[in-house]
């Protein structure tokens, strides 16, 4: 009974002194719980928020695959369409096996993906608005592709893929081609060449492998701005591309949007060959969704194909992660080395006004070990109520945060919580240990008569 009453006398004086100590905690509490809520979420918001830039890994046949290596090309997005290729490809996939995309392990993590059958063609005006006899061009890039197709799968459930959740960055002044129609979109800079707008009518001419001179009529919906090269070519279904080019159920690349996992030593490790995994680390490599891993299990459902990851995106996805985890942590460790030195600012100046009273408590028989303790139980009731109150600051902080930057909001995992009160104790502890030490050195007969 003593001993509690003796907190609850230290508890009523030296009050601001005390405020100050759990305030402190608080706020330190607070960054910590918020910062390490975000650098243990943000993996996932950065997938998030990159995704909205365009495919992270692209599909193409084997032998196209090998042609790039052997050349050095990376063979990603956009290369045949942006005009950098002008011959047309003479390996395929087949369209009717991309759905399969949807049936890997990590099928939820794809949240988007389309085809392509990338093209050149003859282009002229049909027009009456537009002077058929200039507006001409040849060698047009054509893509074609799925703009919001609705896929059944064989499990019952649906999905919509296409160009319209893939390309949102682009600037359309006009509206999306209906899928397996005789619609499409013009890139800005050919429109201009051509002197088309939207609503107005194209043919398009395109001599195949035997021969045959096809054509096909397309109205554009849309007029689009990529920011890029693309610009100079021709979007349209794939569908009627098919169909103009005489290649049924035919593409040269799927480009795929996925929530993925950023690279490590395991991953970088199997992307090089997979076969040179243990048979744990291929089970830890194939249950994570690894850039590399989600790419090989594609290729398992798609025959004769290879795919890869975008390395510009997973190269910014890996780099900005780790710097914004390195601030983050920054920011934790000094907050707990601020705190750590204000309670031990704090607890000397509080043991230095209180000397009387724990020498007085030494003079009738405490030990030190019982004023330590005493001292300790203090400040420990103290710092867990500002750690407390920090630990539910900092969870608003961090949602704040999360909708700031990423649009949502952030999971707070229980080992932030438990990681932060580990911290702060350790912080507390080592603040207070000089403290302790000058009650050891206290000699109750020198403090009583005033020495």
């Amino acid at each position: 009974m003593f001993f509690f009453r003796m907190i609850f006398r230290s508890f009523s004086r030296q009050f601001k002194r005390r405020l100050l100590i759990a305030v402190t905690v608080c706020l330190s509490a607070t960054v910590s719980v918020a910062m390490l809520g975000v650098v243990f979420d943000v993996g996932d918001k950065l997938n998030a928020e990159l995704s909205t830039y365009g495919s992270n890994i692209t599909v193409q046949p084997k032998a196209d695959a090998v042609v790039n290596d052997l050349y050095n090309t990376d063979g990603d997005a956009d290369s045949s369409a942006s005009g950098t290729s002008q011959s047309d490809p003479t390996t395929f996939l087949k369209e009717s096996d991309t759905p399969k995309i949807k049936t890997i392990f990590w099928a939820f993590n794809i949240t988007n993906f389309a085809p392509e059958l990338n093209i050149h063609a003859d282009v002229n005006c049909a027009s009456e608005s537009v002077d058929s006899s200039s507006c001409k061009a040849s060698g047009v890039p054509i893509v074609g592709t799925w703009f919001a197709k609705t896929l059944h799968m064989d499990s019952g459930e649906s999905t919509v893929a296409g160009m319209d959740g893939m390309r949102s960055w682009w600037k359309l002044d006009g509206s999306w081609p209906k899928d397996d129609s005789a619609q499409g979109l013009i890139g800005t800079t050919l429109a201009s060449k051509l002197g088309v707008t939207k609503g107005d009518t194209v043919t398009l001419y395109k001599t195949t492998a035997d021969g045959s001179r096809n054509k096909q009529r397309i109205t554009i919906t849309g007029i689009y701005d990529s920011g890029d090269s693309d610009n100079n070519a021709m979007y349209i279904p794939s569908s009627t591309t098919q169909v103009l080019a005489n290649l049924p159920d035919s593409i040269d690349k799927i480009e795929v949007k996925a929530l993925t996992t950023p690279d490590n030593d395991l991953a970088r490790k199997a992307s090089k060959n997979p076969n040179a995994l243990t048979q744990d680390e291929w089970e830890t490599w194939y249950c994570t969704a690894y850039p590399s891993s989600i790419a090989y299990q594609i290729e398992e459902v798609i025959p004769g194909s290879v795919a890869k990851q975008v390395r510009q995106v997973a190269a910014l996805q890996g780099d900005v992660l780790q710097k914004t985890q390195a601030v983050m942590v920054l920011m934790t460790v000094l907050s707990l080395v601020a705190a750590a030195i204000a309670v031990a600012n704090l607890m000397a100046a509080s043991i230095g006004e209180r000397g009387s009273e724990l020498a007085l408590l030494k003079a009738i028989g405490a030990t030190d070990g019982a004023v330590s303790r005493l001292m300790l139980a203090e400040t420990a009731v103290i710092s867990l109520v500002g750690a407390i109150v920090g630990a539910l600051l900092g969870s608003g902080v961090a949602q704040i945060v999360g909708h700031v930057v990423f649009g949502s909001g952030i999971t707070m995992r229980p080992m932030v919580f438990v990681l932060v009160f580990v911290l702060l104790t350790l912080t507390v502890l080592i603040a207070s240990f000089s403290s302790i030490r000058s009650i050891l050195g206290l000699k109750p007969a020198e403090v009583l008569h005033g020495r």
